[in-house]
């Protein structure tokens, strides 16, 4: 069947999101559903060979208001900026987060991270033979991620994080299982998401500038 939108209502326009209400068709009649609008966003899985030629991961723990603790992460970011690709995007979060550039990429997957209310997607990007950043090269880190810390960790260690529940993030833990079964994609592979969000925002801005912000 074939679920064809009626009607659609914008609630809420918030900086980083919105809510509308949509009237749907579905087999049984029109119905009522609310969605939150979002840029969608991407994720690193950073790996290195650590002294003892384990691979290690890196994770970042960020504290996040709406549960209202800290989390063990991904770096990762809002595809907020004009035209800007998911990858760089993630090479951006991976400087701002991680201290960190990486030369070899790799997709590990996408994610549908709250099929149910939300439109949002992320990308999870494997990035290998990393390297550190000049601290004059990361920019100062505002809000929560001021208070932002950053482990490498065994990658079977972070798998057993993630059985444990130590790992809660549903993005961080994709990643961390894609990485342990070895997935290894193309990074030009289409990204089949789409941001309501970005398309009622984009339009009459310049490349590279931030969605976020009122004009």
């Amino acid at each position: 069947m074939t679920y064809r939108t009626v009607s659609s209502e914008l609630l809420v326009d918030a900086p980083i999101l919105a809510l509308r209400r949509d009237r749907v068709t579905t087999v049984t009649g029109e119905v009522t559903r609310e969605v939150v609008e979002h840029f969608s966003a991407a994720a690193v899985v950073a790996v290195r060979t650590g002294a003892d030629g384990t691979r290690e991961v890196m994770l970042v723990r960020q504290y996040r208001r709406p549960v209202d603790r800290y989390l063990w992460e991904l770096p990762a970011g809002i595809l907020d900026m004009v035209g800007e690709s998911p990858l760089t995007a993630a090479q951006r979060e991976l400087v701002e987060e991680a201290g960190l550039q990486a030369a070899s990429w790799h997709l590990l997957g996408d994610v549908v991270t709250s099929p149910g209310t939300s439109e949002e997607m992320c990308r999870i990007f494997l990035a290998e033979d990393v390297t550190g950043v000049p601290e004059a090269d990361i920019p100062a880190a505002e809000g929560e991620e001021a208070d932002m810390t950053r482990r490498w960790l065994p990658v079977d260690e972070a798998v057993a994080w993630v059985r444990d529940g130590r790992v809660e993030n549903s993005v961080a833990v994709a990643g961390i299982l894609l990485l342990a079964v070895g997935t290894r994609r193309d990074v030009t592979e289409p990204f089949a998401y789409h941001s309501s969000l970005a398309e009622r925002r984009a339009p009459g801005r310049a490349p590279g500038t931030d969605m976020k912000h009122e004009r």
